[in-house]
């Protein structure tokens, strides 16, 4: 790509990014602190990716999603997990109307833009597969018909890390359709405190929509015209083939610690995330540090871990940090 198609795309992409500031701005008003759970949510809005979050309760895991729905103008579902749900809960499902002498189709709460699944965990695989199925196939299909889902269409996921009790962990493979699993922390000190005072006043802010569903769709044709040079995809091939074949990457100390490596879809959603990073930092060209940036994200739930692995409390973060330091840096 020539140097001034490069600076013509730079300057374009930082006109057109100017609503992130307006977004973040809005969430901050409710969220305190939590910069890297607030990224990764953009990330997956502008890279047209579902998210998974996991972290202890109270964590403002289902606030931010929500005050993400309320400053974009779009249909906003909250489904609340639980053991009892069954899929037409989520889709929809055929009703008798005696008025009209037939059947009705009768539209789920999947039928919005976007979905806060709240502690997808709680429900069985019935229920988790008919989810999954909407997140693939952007379709969802009641009796004989097919519904195409309005775009966009964003699953964000909640899941609570502590109580295995009455949870069904998701299975390896549902978990590789989520483009990032973010884990979030506790906040600082100061944050706590801030939180502390913000809700013992009991006035909550008012967070306004500043975004439009077309804006999010004309965005997200613009991120995926940033420009990622053919080095940052011989570096993002070298990460996940490094979780594969550790041998080859002088990484031999994890080979009987890795399970299996890094899926395909790894692959495609460093190279997405990292193009959606550098839209938000208002960058028309992919750089090394983007992609180390959301590589934890996007292979923490794509590494499986043998029992030696366990044995030696050695986590999946544990390999990706260890990833990063050897492979080599375009």
């Amino acid at each position: 790509m020539l140097e001034t198609d490069i600076r013509e795309l730079n300057e374009r992409i930082q006109r057109e990014s100017q609503f992130i500031d307006l977004l973040q701005m809005e969430m901050n008003k409710v969220i305190i602190g939590q910069k890297h759970m607030i990224e990764r949510l953009l990330i997956g809005l502008l890279a047209n990716g579902h998210i998974l979050l996991e972290g202890v309760p109270g964590l403002a895991k289902t606030l931010a999603i929500t005050s993400l729905a309320s400053a974009v103008d779009a249909k906003f579902s909250r489904i609340q997990f639980t053991p009892d749900l069954l899929p037409a809960d989520l889709l929809g499902t055929l009703i008798y109307s005696q008025k009209k002498e037939e059947f009705v189709i009768k539209k789920g709460p999947l039928f919005a833009n976007f979905i806060l699944a709240d502690e997808i965990n709680r429900s069985p695989a019935k229920v988790q597969s008919a989810l999954l199925e909407a997140m693939q196939e952007r379709q969802i299909t009641i009796g004989d018909t097919s519904f195409k889902l309005d775009e966009p269409f964003l699953v964000l996921a909640t899941q609570n890390p502590i109580e295995q009790e009455g949870t069904y962990p998701l299975p390896e493979a549902q978990v590789d359709r989520f483009m990032l699993k973010v884990v979030i922390n506790y906040p600082k000190k100061e944050e706590e405190k801030i939180i502390l005072r913000q809700n013992i006043t009991g006035k909550q802010a008012k967070i306004n929509q500043v975004l439009t569903t077309k804006e999010i769709i004309k965005a997200r044709e613009i991120v995926r015209e940033v420009y990622l040079d053919e080095k940052i995809e011989n570096y993002i091939t070298d990460i996940v083939f490094s979780s594969r074949y550790p041998k080859d990457y002088k990484l031999g100390q994890f080979e009987n610690m890795i399970a299996y490596g890094a899926s395909p879809r790894a692959s495609i959603n460093l190279a997405l995330a990292a193009k959606a990073y550098a839209f938000i930092k208002r960058r028309g060209y992919v750089i090394p540090e983007d992609v180390r940036a959301i590589a934890h994200d996007v292979m923490r739930h794509r590494i499986g871990l043998t029992y030696e692995a366990e044995a030696e409390n050695v986590t999946s973060e544990d390999i990706i940090n260890e990833i990063l330091n050897t492979v080599e840096v375009p």
